[in-house]
């Protein structure tokens, strides 16, 4: 078994620590438990249990997040509880039983149009990835087994994945009468199966651990800074909804240029470049209080 490697998340509760792998854990599975009696189907909680200042612990796809008593500070524990957890996941250590991880309830998918004729978009009931996740072909599709599998569709030709949501983009040979519930079903089919979606190492392998992603971040300026966080808070949500994606490539402060990236739904999308890149333009330049600001949005 190699290496597991885990960095120590903050969150918005004091009492609360992410503890994150650089690699999957559940297979898409969350699971709380309260207590030692409560773990009894997770051998990795039940060791944390033993702790003394453990008061709830909770794993999700690819982090474990712990909430403490008030008898310690976390940065008097913290790094003593990482090494732990990455020496239990580096030896192999059972993380929660099969009994455990089988589904709890049924799995939904439905099929969403979006404004993109050729994109549909499949919402499932529950968190499929962590994070974005785009592949354009069966190569690059590589790190998931999911769109490796749909891939096999001869009309598939593009794949976004997003939260509890999958984009898929077709060619134009067949028409989505023809296959959408068709498609619907594999999906469907797939997650109640626990198949896996997300190899372990695609977060580490495609840069998208959470640490990874501040870090980029970080190392911007900070207009980037600004201009990356009214596309969360003004853009994305709506974008989002449609079933696509835009994500921040560049800002040139010489000529103003901001570079954005579609993706999804909204790539290749008969009305979403011109609506969007005035749309993000108009509300950059209220927002940063610059009339030169100009947007170029490229297709994913």
């Amino acid at each position: 078994m190699s290496k597991t490697n885990i960095s120590i998340i903050p969150t918005s509760n004091e009492t609360i620590l992410k503890f994150e792998a650089d690699r999957f854990l559940t297979n898409h599975n969350s699971f709380e438990f309260n207590n030692i009696d409560d773990a009894k189907d997770s051998p990795l909680a039940q060791e944390l249990f033993y702790l003394p200042f453990v008061k709830k612990v909770y794993i999700s796809s690819n982090f474990i997040a712990i909430e403490r008593y008030d008898i310690v500070e976390w940065k008097d524990v913290q790094n003593e509880v990482a090494t732990q957890i990455e020496d239990y996941l580096s030896k192999g250590g059972i993380i929660v039983t099969e009994d455990a991880a089988k589904p709890k309830a049924a799995v939904t998918v439905y099929a969403e149009s979006t404004p993109n004729p050729g994109v549909l978009k499949f919402v499932c009931n529950k968190v499929l990835v962590p994070s974005i996740y785009e592949f354009t072909s069966i190569e690059t599709a590589k790190p998931s087994p999911l769109a490796t599998a749909l891939f096999q569709f001869s009309f598939v030709k593009n794949i976004f994945m997003e939260k509890n949501f999958i984009s898929i983009s077709k060619f134009d040979i067949i028409e989505w009468e023809e296959i959408t519930v068709q498609l619907r079903e594999f999906i469907k089919s797939y997650v109640e199966e626990g198949k896996t979606i997300l190899n372990d190492d695609a977060p580490k392998k495609l840069n998208k651990t959470e640490e990874a992603i501040e870090q980029k971040f970080e190392a911007l300026d900070d207009i980037s800074k600004k201009i990356i966080n009214i596309l969360e808070e003004y853009i994305k949500p709506a974008v989002e909804s449609d079933g696509g994606n835009i994500e921040f490539k560049s800002y040139d402060a010489e000529t103003k240029k901001v570079e954005v990236l579609l993706q999804g739904a909204c790539s290749g999308c008969p009305s979403s470049t011109f609506t969007l890149k005035s749309g993000i333009e108009n509300t950059l330049k209220e927002l940063l209080n610059d009339n030169s600001i100009t947007v170029n949005a490229i297709n994913g």
